[in-house]
């Protein structure tokens, strides 16, 4: 391999170093996918030596353009992009390719490998992400630039390809992006026409271009994805464009195989030592596996380069903040996530939390969730709400939010029936920084959206949901809108604060809770109908931050009842009768499973007695709750799926009732 090359050359051969880091990888850990970074080596170099404005010495410097695989399976090529650009990937970590404890892992991981932005894998959920993130960097761009100070000004790069194309997800969020006019967008779609079952054709044959030009996306058709003037061409087109831009590649899936390019074989399996011989002759590569001529070396490290930026952007930032210096410690503070809540916001919250308290009434959770956003909207600026398509029904706005609908701006968004595409789009929003958003739709729609609220417990992600109308207690819809299990399909995913709040007060200290949490999200599961207050006067805001509580210790007590939501105050009501009967109960509420097993043992022991009967209720499956009963204990629980009729009737049907709770109680004393 010649190295004194002229530029043409000297392109290749970096595409083809990516290439064949990609097939070396692959082949030493006998796993992976070497098809999409050899296909897409040439649009990587265009885009990466030639466009992306990044800091491999910074990786989280703000105004940064991000980068994000959708197409996570082909993560070599992202890796071999970091490290060959000068990242702290070093080589070594490059042959341990999905190794334990390394930091190449099989699908990117956002904090696991510097310069990945988002974790990717299931596919569409990327290109979502970089909806998420483009949004973000126009609201911020709205809110803070001034003229003649640009600070907010960067684009949101994506790769995906047909299987993130076939996932519903992209409808839902390339939607929205040609909608917002997301025009520092630009995906590029990686049309090779293989997935892991062969050719597409036999099973995906929409009109890519012509439904991308119909969400009001820029199509830029039948790019040669092997083509560097061509590529560099679309790239300068797509820059220019004033709506999100969608840069359709001809590519030919592992490109300089001899006997398996364009072809499934090559999608997710290693080349075996014989072809890759045959590879590396095709190429004219003669470097060692792992190795990289330092003339390539030299092309590829982008540090010089992306210090240049970052220091230009920090003098623009000095000269911000001389000329607008609260706008420039705002937008600082925005874009750190690890900072934490403002005083205003922690005032706010205090504030909502003692007005619940001091109030005693009985509303609907969802009600007083809108009322902790009376006070907490005003007070935080990056609290960004929406709904999908439910705002008055999950009371997800507040007195003086901005409505974000078309191509304008404000606080709370309009994500239309997206469930799936509002809490993707919300993760990419959290990823990019510079916002704290929250989401409703009904409980029974979260499985709609399941596997982003999955992606963001991964991620260790401070997104919140607001999840609505949270039993049978929803009444007439009937069985397809009474969500049964959903709340222990969400207590399932690890690392997901699960709260089921009983009343005003504890709705409140959810959501402080909520805010005040960064390393993971938050579902909040509400009531329709109207909850009796819960307290009895004495304090109590610490005690349901600890995820459960004792609300009612009666002397002599002989049995436990423990409750969630709307069957805490059923819980109380068949603890009077049961005092009646001569049996003092005691009253457990449980908001949050989650908050409370993370307890020390002695307040877990306090508040869920081993001494005593135990009995559980709450509206829907009952199979997590005999970790707490015991197998001596009971449960009142819904194990079927509801019907339609009103509350009170459905209550009754399922023995949901004081009366039916009490007996059960003095069934379990014998």
């Amino acid at each position: 391999m010649k190295h004194d090359l002229p530029t043409l050359t000297l392109r290749q051969d970096c595409a083809n170093a990516l290439r064949m880091l990609a097939v070396d990888a692959v082949q030493a850990a006998h796993s992976g996918h070497p098809g999409m970074p050899m296909g897409m080596a040439d649009i990587a170099e265009a885009l990466w030596r030639h466009h992306l404005r990044h800091d491999p010495a910074d990786p989280a410097w703000p105004d940064r353009d991000r980068f994000v695989l959708s197409n996570g399976h082909g993560s070599m090529l992202l890796y071999a992009l970091l490290h060959l650009s000068g990242y702290e990937l070093p080589m070594a970590e490059l042959r341990r390719f999905r190794q334990l404890n390394g930091k190449t892992p099989g699908h990117p991981e956002v904090g696991v490998t510097p310069g990945v932005e988002t974790t990717t894998g299931p596919l569409g959920q990327g290109i979502a992400n970089a909806v998420g993130m483009a949004l973000a960097e126009k609201l911020l761009a709205d809110e803070f630039n001034r003229p003649g100070h640009t600070v907010v000004d960067h684009r949101t790069y994506a790769f995906l390809g047909d299987g993130c194309l076939m996932e519903g997800i992209s409808h839902e969020a390339c939607s929205l992006a040609g909608t917002w006019r997301l025009n520092k967008l630009v995906a590029f779609y990686d049309d090779n026409g293989i997935s892991i079952d062969g050719a597409v054709s036999g099973w995906f044959t929409d009109d890519t271009p012509g439904r991308f030009e119909a969400y009001g996306w820029t199509v830029l058709r039948g790019v040669d994805g092997h083509d560097f003037d061509a590529l560099d061409r679309a790239i300068a087109a797509a820059q220019a464009a004033d709506r999100p831009v969608l840069v359709c590649c001809r590519t030919t899936i592992g490109k300089g195989s001899p006997n398996r390019a364009g072809t499934a074989k090559v999608h997710g399996e290693a080349l075996g030592a014989e072809e890759i011989a045959l590879t590396r002759a095709a190429l004219g590569w003669t470097a060692a596996p792992f190795d990289v001529p330092e003339p390539l070396r030299q092309a590829w490290s982008a540090r010089e380069r992306g210090a240049a930026l970052n220091a230009a952007w920090r003098q623009r930032m000095a000269a911000y903040a001389l000329a607008y210096p609260d706008l420039a410690r705002e937008l600082l503070r925005r874009q750190d996530r690890s900072t934490p809540l403002t005083a205003e916001t922690e005032e706010a919250l205090a504030q909502a939390c003692a007005r619940a308290e001091a109030r005693a009434a009985a509303v609907a959770t969802r009600k007083a969730s809108q009322d902790v956003l009376q006070e907490l909207g005003p007070a935080t600026p990056e609290l960004l709400g929406g709904s999908a398509d439910l705002t008055g029904s999950n009371l997800t706005d507040w007195t003086g939010h901005r409505a974000l609908k078309g191509s304008g701006t404000g606080n709370h968004v309009h994500y239309g029936v997206r469930e799936f595409g509002m809490a993707a789009i919300m993760n990419g929003l959290v990823l990019h920084g510079g916002y704290r958003p929250f989401g409703g739709t009904f409980l029974a729609f979260s499985d709609y959206a399941r596997n982003a609220v999955r992606m963001a417990a991964l991620m260790r992600l401070p997104v919140v949901h607001v999840y609505t109308h949270d039993s049978i207690g929803l009444g007439e819809d009937g069985p397809t809108h009474q969500p049964v299990e959903h709340a222990s399909s969400l207590r399932l995913i690890p690392g997901v604060d699960v709260w089921r709040p009983a009343d005003a007060t504890e709705t409140a200290v959810a959501w402080r809770e909520a805010m005040r949490r960064l390393d993971g999200p938050s579902c909040l599961l509400l009531s329709r109908q109207a909850l009796p207050h819960a307290g009895d006067g004495r304090p109590r805001l610490d005690a349901i931050a600890r995820g459960a509580y004792v609300l009612r210790r009666p002397e002599g007590e002989r049995v436990a009842l423990l409750a969630s939501g709307s069957e805490v105050g059923l819980a109380l009501a068949a603890a009077a009768k049961l005092a009646e009967a001569g049996v003092p109960a005691r009253v457990v509420s449980v908001p949050c499973l989650e908050r409370f097993e993370r307890q020390d043992a002695a307040w877990r022991h306090e508040v869920i007695p081993r001494h005593l009967p135990r009995l559980a209720v709450e509206a829907g499956r009952s199979g997590l709750w005999w970790k707490y009963v015991g197998e001596d204990g009971d449960v009142v629980g819904l194990d079927r799926f509801g019907e339609s009729a009103p509350a009170p009737e459905l209550f009754q049907l399922f023995g949901l009732t004081a009366e039916a709770v009490a007996a059960r109680a003095l069934a379990l004393l014998g």
